[in-house]
């Protein structure tokens, strides 16, 4: 037999190599080599080949003996198990040649060498290859053995790695991809401990795994060793990172951070042959963030870097070393859901029906599935589980593969974005709840459920099979506009899910959204829990900002964030953010908010809008927002948000209301800062040529317009005939404020309800000469081509 390299070290390797060592194993090597000088850290180590399983396999006669057990399997005299176990078998009895122990061993001391330490722990990692096919991807497929340590457990684990090719789940997916089982090769990668289990580790992506939006970095950690965030054994912490903003140091464009549960951490075990457990992750460690910002801002910034040299987006692994406080990649291979995902085309789910919420939690995906709920605690029950049903259970691992094709959707009781289950169902396109605690108690075995996954970043699983609408809009051939067409945006992961139509920035995000959907609590209640009088909500007040040293500090932080991600969907596009518009009886509804707020018997025109921010009943909580402002524009970057002010009745309100905005640092024209007016109301209109010399622009809430032009409620059923934005009354109005605004050389456009529902009246305003109207999202794309159809005509004629 001609001489054979039986080990590589990772500085030799490339992406040139995958024939050599594999995908996993050619990764590291190209990091290690061309990322480097970046400040990029990966782990040192080495790797045997190819060549070395193919000597292994000859020396000891395998080949046949392997052959024949697959052919008994085919010809159906064994099962899959029993075939796996026979060829399993095999390999802990063979024995590894001379030549590549002795290699193994040789690199083993020189690795312990480089790191200082006797005996270094080490990763013992499978890198499979298909020699004609070096591309084909086997991740997943393969046994990882983490704090190796010695000469002996090492070359015990290269053998186990090498009998790993046949576990039962890899000889299943070369089945089903067609793949020869002999001409798949393994390398096994022999690389440095990061001591994470002492510090803290995770997964990364460099685009949104939820959304394909690719400007930004997805990172999920939780304390200890990696394996429980990737295999979805806990829920993890969750950060967001604009990417665009990273190369200004100055700022800190985290657009969104979500404390996980993280409730057990892998850490190393010694004797007998376990070399890790998971012990309960303390108390205090689950209520703290696994990584500061600092720390976020690195690792995304290394995403950006390999990302750029691999000219794809990536799936990444990281550990944070707890003894040095290093970080590291340890993994890099290409992200292959989104970034393979028709663009074309967007799908809209909704459900027509809401029903009684069994188990909720992160939503992964965008659609919505139903079918009977089969509980499952092992995949050995596999037998149990029928096709189309909704798989129930725990956590999922590769094992769990061949009754998740068959299921409908996916319910897991832990996990984040990056756990197996996640990775799997996007891969599938399949619907799942990922980290919904407890579901395996609240959904009842053989219950029809319906999971939606439409409702933004929350997935729900609801009692019963429920009604659901599917909408392909189609994104080809959609003509420009003279007219800014914007969007109408309510939630952060609105934003991210809509991030591919061709809207021109956002015309309306509504900050009472954020803080009714996310924060859920009064902000003057947040100011001074110690004067909220209702114990229940006190307690319910202190439980939300149980992370905070200031209450008030939860409400600016939380308002930030999800701004901020709004904002950062659109970049460098403006953003207008409408200052909160709560009436009375809504605010009553946020915790804590009943004893603050009056009661009315009209609040649609009672004290909302402007009147509440100079008011010494609201003016704090107005602070805290416009400190949420500053926060996104200032600390975040995102200057594109320029803030609008609702329902301001009057010029002396107006000025009020400006003096309050530059009293919080929110000075109008300062770093470009625009604040904007909506008109809604008559004297908006009336005196539209003093409105213009105080503010950048208008924008027409034509709800509340029509409301107040025709005197009718527009809540009433009674008179709803009656209440339409197409009126004479209503239409004149708008046309007298959009010439004001024209003359006065200031914005104006509109952010109602109605171009959405009315193409004529999409048409009227822009007849007109309005500069942007801002729809709703589903509507984007038919009211688009309208009014491209409206501008041709009119420059025709």
């Amino acid at each position: 037999m001609a001489e054979i390299t039986h080990v590589l070290w990772f500085e030799e390797l490339g992406n040139s190599d995958v024939p050599r060592v594999g995908g996993k194993n050619a990764s590291l090597g190209e990091m290690i080599r061309s990322l480097s000088a970046q400040g990029i850290s990966v782990p040192d180590g080495f790797a045997t080949t190819a060549d070395a399983y193919r000597e292994f396999l000859e020396v000891n006669g395998l080949d046949e003996k392997i052959r024949i057990r697959l052919d008994d399997y085919h010809a159906g005299k064994k099962s899959l198990h029993k075939t796996g176990v026979s060829i399993r078998r095999l390999f802990g009895q063979a024995s590894l040649s001379a030549g590549l122990e002795s290699a193994v061993r040789e690199a083993y001391r020189t690795l312990s060498e480089r790191t200082g330490r006797e005996d270094t722990d080490v990763a013992v990692r499978s890198s499979a290859t298909a020699e004609d096919l070096p591309d084909a991807s086997f991740a997943g497929q393969q046994e990882s053995f983490l704090n190796v340590s010695g000469e002996e457990e090492l070359l015990d684990s290269v053998k186990r790695c090498y009998a790993s090719l046949f576990t039962d789940r890899a000889i299943s997916y070369r089945e089903e991809k067609g793949f020869d089982h002999m001409s798949v090769a393994l390398s096994v990668g022999v690389q440095e401990m990061v001591r994470s289990d002492l510090g803290c580790s995770g997964v990364m992506f460099s685009i949104d795994t939820e959304t394909g939006f690719p400007r930004a970095v997805l990172i999920n950690g939780a304390w200890g060793l990696g394996e429980n965030v990737v295999q979805g054994a806990v829920n993890p912490d969750e950060f967001r990172v604009f990417k665009p903003l990273l190369d200004d140091t100055s700022l800190v464009p985290i657009v969104e951070k979500t404390l996980g549960a993280k409730e057990k951490k892998m850490v190393y075990a010694r004797g007998g042959s376990k070399t890790t457990k998971n012990i309960n992750t303390p108390k205090e460690d689950r209520r703290r963030f696994v990584l500061e910002d600092k720390e976020v801002l690195t690792l995304s910034r290394w995403a950006v870097a390999i990302e750029e040299h691999y000219g794809m987006p990536m799936d990444m692994e990281w550990a944070k070393d707890g003894e040095t406080g290093e970080l590291k990649i340890v993994q890099a291979r290409p992200e292959t859901v989104q970034s393979r995902r028709d663009m074309g085309s967007i799908r809209s789910y909704s459900l027509d029906q809401r029903g009684e919420v069994l188990a909720e939690g992160l939503s992964v995906g965008d659609a919505v599935a139903t079918g009977m709920a089969l509980l499952l605690k092992s995949p050995d029950d596999i037998e149990q589980f029928e096709d189309g049903a909704v798989l129930v259970t725990e956590m999922t691992d590769p094992d769990w593969a061949p009754i998740m094709k068959r299921a409908a959707a996916i319910v897991t009781e832990h996990g984040g974005r990056t756990s197996h289950a996640a990775i799997v169902s996007r891969e599938l396109g399949i619907p799942a709840v990922v980290g919904a605690e407890g579901a395996m108690d609240k959904i009842p075995q053989g219950r029809q459920i319906t999971v939606s996954c439409a409702e933004g970043e929350r997935g729900y699983v609801y009692d019963k099979k429920l009604d659901f609408r599917v909408e392909e809009l189609d994104l080809s051939n959609i003509p420009d506009t003279k007219t800014r067409i914007m969007m109408n945006i309510a939630s952060p992961a609105a934003a991210y899910h809509w991030w591919r139509l061709p809207a021109k920035g956002i015309g309306l995000a509504r900050m009472e959204f954020v803080i009714n959907d996310v924060i859920k609590a009064h902000p003057m209640a947040l100011i001074n829990i110690d004067a909220v009088e209702d114990e229940a909500d006190k307690r319910r007040l202190r439980e939300l900002t149980r992370f905070y040293d200031d209450p008030a500090e939860y409400f600016v932080d939380q308002l930030a964030l999800g701004l901020g991600k709004i904002a950062s969907s659109q970049y460098p596009e403006p953003v207008i953010v409408r200052m909160s518009d709560f009436k009375t009886n809504e605010y009553a509804q946020l915790v804590g908010g009943r004893q603050f707020e009056p009661e009315e018997a009209n609040p649609m025109i009672g004290f909302r809008g402007a009147s509440r921010y100079y008011s010494p009943k609201y003016a704090a909580g107005f602070a805290l927002e416009c400190l949420a402002i500053r926060r996104v524009r200032e600390r975040m970057g995102l200057t594109n948000v320029a803030v609008m002010i609702p329902f301001c009745r009057t010029l002396e309100e107006a000025d009020r209301v400006l003096t309050e905005l530059a009293k919080n640092g929110l000075v109008r024209g300062k770093d470009g800062l625009e604040v904007l007016v909506m008109a809604e109301i008559p004297s908006n209109v009336i005196l539209a040529e003093e409105f213009a010399e105080r503010f950048d622009g208008f924008s027409i809430g034509s709800n509340d317009l029509t409301q107040l032009v025709l005197g009718v409620d527009r809540d009433s059923g009674e008179l709803a005939p009656i209440f339409d934005e197409r009126n004479e009354a209503v239409k004149k109005m708008i046309a007298q404020l959009i010439q004001v605004a024209r003359r006065k050389g200031v914005k104006v456009g509109i952010c109602g309800q109605a171009p959405s529902d009315h193409p004529e009246f999409a048409a009227f305003l822009v007849e007109q000469g309005i500069d942007s109207i801002s729809l709703n999202p589903d509507s984007v794309l038919l009211t688009q081509r309208r009014i491209a159809k409206t501008e041709e005509e009119m420059a025709s004629g």
